[in-house]
């Protein structure tokens, strides 16, 4: 062995350990910084909220009138047979008390049911200001003293006790997510390796990955003043551990592939890498460039999930094509014990069940992608059935008190409204807009409240109940009649997000297509084939919208749909569906560029990569579902849309309808690409006449 040799396998043997020190390194710089980042989570209404909107505007000034935001409570007293005179004595000393204990804006006033069975005591406080601890704080306590006995139901509603509410969900989902997700792909890693050692490596590099995007998600936080919410943590966890095992499981496969051609681990690897980096760069890039376009988006909650869900990726694509080839490599074959793929050795020959259905759909693909085509439009149909659109006290699974206290009003005050609309009016015209706001059809009674930083608040009690199509009309007609004043509350701000949503699908949607449209060619290098894969993954998304409409009401009891359903689950099962098109037709493009026939290099590539495809499609999946295991029904409604998505695309779309219509089109497929054309036959040489 020369020296130059041995100097060559010493520096290739140091390249990993160098890696593993790098990665060492990088974390103890990131890990400062990634324990902050639930510091800066919030789920306050404006984090949510349209940026633009009247009722994103309402909220922002009554963060600087005096006192800053208002936190709107109701307490409810209520009892089946009718209120007693000790019921009302009852009422009134708790009430007193939490006067005593807190700075409320007025005296509370008790307004009694015409059914005598229930007394409503609006209780506004601002003492709380913008601090959600604190307005928690408030909650808590005010339920502590609000207490029922003997018969007598005492309940916490309004505004303040569902954001207290829905932030308590909120604040459940870091734990029990991670390690739901951890436990899933673990269980999954352990059945589809069947290796004691192997599933760790996936899984921790995993790990590392979400330390890692927490720490970059804080400095986006600190340097840009990007959103994090805790939707947006919580579907940046999911995507770190389900798309980086999906890049794991492409990497790991292909590396067994080649240590059965090179003799050293580190050879293997180097080819592994050249044979499926580009396609699982590409995939990252899709997924980056979809999340990207969020941005577009008017609501902040979505144009926030841009930003940190492509963190989560880059970050798992940076850890799945350095860290976990490091330590592959240093491990050895012996990783893959018990099952070691020898060096010049053959793998077992056994007719796989994608052997069978490649051969199925490659007999008769006119056929095959008709019936996919009409199964997938049935099913597309099932949208129609969606629930409208989901109202607050729809939005958690589990009933809590803040909801009931609504539907108790609800039924306890059928004509009229508990849930105050608020006015915000400049300082200089409040009289004008109190009398304009009075003479608006549908309004039952308005007050002048808080006045400073130039601008009054008006508190509106409309005739209609909460979120109802009267209210609705009634808030409608007061932006109407009301120009310079702008009209928020929580009923406003369901409508702002119902109209900002549908806004956003009609700039964010074309945005997604062009750009993994781009992508797509520039990897592909034919126009047919990117255009075959878009046009399958939104055939996807639609047939998974017409389940979630199936199964949304009839099955899980939902009152509604969460308005952002449609753009989300959009851009998540396009961007994500496109992996898993992008593995095989690239596998596809690397058997035809070898001289293989259409047909042939279409049921080879689904051979080769259509067990990979269908376990990253399972991990992906399932780490969607473990959404589904959460208290809001929007987090429901996304995990099931997307996991069902994936699902369709990877057993039904990826292995029948793609790979039918490749073996349908032909050469055609990689049109107007080289590859588009037939070869010359190859003329043999001429021999010479016999002199």
């Amino acid at each position: 062995m020369g020296a130059g040799e041995t100097s060559t396998r010493t520096r290739r043997r140091a390249v990993p350990w160098a890696v593993l020190a790098l990665w060492i390194g990088l974390l103890a710089a990131v890990a400062p910084f990634a324990a902050k980042l639930a510091d800066v989570q919030h789920n306050r209404v404006t984090d949510y909220l349209p940026a633009s909107a009247d009722s994103t505007r309402v909220a922002r000034i009554q963060d600087r009138l005096p006192g800053g935001q208002t936190t709107e409570l109701v307490l409810v007293y209520h009892r089946d047979g009718g209120l007693t005179a000790a019921d009302r004595a009852r009422a009134g000393e708790q009430v007193e008390r939490i006067a005593g204990r807190h700075t409320l804006t007025a005296p509370p006033r008790g307004v009694p049911s015409a059914d005598g069975t229930t007394l409503m005591y609006p209780v506004d406080s601002n003492e709380p200001g913008t601090d959600e601890n604190a307005r928690d704080a408030l909650v808590d306590d005010v339920r502590e003293v609000a207490r029922g006995a003997d018969g007598l139901s005492v309940q916490v509603g309004g505004p303040g006790a569902l954001a207290t509410d829905a932030a308590g969900v909120y604040a459940s989902l870091g734990g029990p997510l991670l390690y739901t997700t951890v436990a899933v792909v673990a269980l999954l890693l352990i059945l589809i390796y069947r290796s004691p050692v192997l599933w760790l490596l996936p899984l921790v590099v995993a790990g590392v990955a979400d330390f890692l995007s927490t720490g970059v998600a804080y400095g986006l936080n600190q340097a840009f003043g990007t959103t994090v919410s805790g939707q947006n943590s919580g579907v940046m966890t999911i995507l770190v551990f389900g798309a980086g095992t999906d890049y794991a499981l492409l990497l790991v496969s292909r590396y067994r592939e080649e240590l059965r051609r090179h003799e050293r681990p580190h050879d293997a690897m180097l080819a592994a890498l050249r044979g499926c980096g580009p396609a699982v760069l590409a995939s990252s890039a899709t997924v980056a460039a979809g999340l990207l376009c969020l941005l577009a988006a008017d609501l902040n909650s979505s144009r926030g999930m841009g930003p940190l869900g492509t963190v989560g990726v880059l970050c798992a694509l940076v850890a799945m094509l350095t860290l976990l080839p490091a330590l592959l490599v240093l491990l050895g074959r012996r990783v893959f014990w018990p099952l070691v793929p020898a060096y010049g050795s053959t793998p077992k020959a056994r007719r796989s069940l994608f052997a069978a259905m490649g051969t199925s759909a490659g007999r008769r693909p006119l056929a095959v992608l008709a019936g996919g085509a009409v199964l997938l439009g049935a099913l597309a149909l099932g949208a129609l059935n969606l629930p409208g659109g989901l109202k607050q006290s729809d939005a958690f699974v589990d009933r809590p008190e803040s909801v009931a206290a609504l539907q108790t009003l609800a039924r306890a005050f059928p004509e009229r409204s508990s849930q105050p609309i608020t006015v915000i009016t400049p300082a200089g015209r409040a009289d004008a807009t109190l009398d304009a706001v009075r003479d608006v059809h549908g309004v039952d009674n308005a007050e002048r409240g808080r006045t400073g930083d130039g601008w009054t608040e008006i508190s509106v009690t409309a005739q209609g109940t909460p979120q109802s199509a009267a209210e609705t009309r009634t808030i409608e007609d007061l932006r109407h009649a009301l120009p310079g004043s702008y009209v928020g509350g929580p009923s406003a701000q369901q409508l702002d997000l119902v109209d900002t949503n549908a806004r956003d699908r009609l700039v964010v949607v074309p945005l997604v297509l062009a750009a993994v449209l781009l992508i797509l060619i520039l990897l592909l290098r034919s126009l047919v084939a990117p255009l075959l894969l878009v046009a399958a993954v939104v055939a996807v998304w639609g047939a998974a919208l017409g389940i979630g409409g199936l199964v949304f009401g009839p099955l899980f009891g939902f009152g509604g749909t969460d308005p952002g359903l449609g753009l989300l689950s959009f851009v998540f099962l396009v961007a994500l569906g496109v992996d898993y098109g992008i593995f095989l037709m690239h596998r596809m493009r690397e058997e035809s560029t070898r001289g293989a026939e259409p047909a042939a290099a279409a049921l080879t590539a689904l051979r080769t990569t259509g067990g990979v495809i269908a376990s990253a499609g399972l991990v992906l999946a399932a780490t969607f579902a473990v959404l589904t295991n959460m208290g809001l029904v929007q987090l429901v409604e996304l995990g099931f849309v997307i996991a069902v998505g994936v699902l369709l695309d990877t057993f039904l779309v990826r292995t029948y309808l793609v790979t039918s219509a490749s073996v349908a089109l032909g050469r055609k497929v990689w049109w107007p690409g080289p590859l588009s054309r037939t070869p010359e036959p190859v003329r043999p040489e001429r021999q010479p006449e016999p002199v």
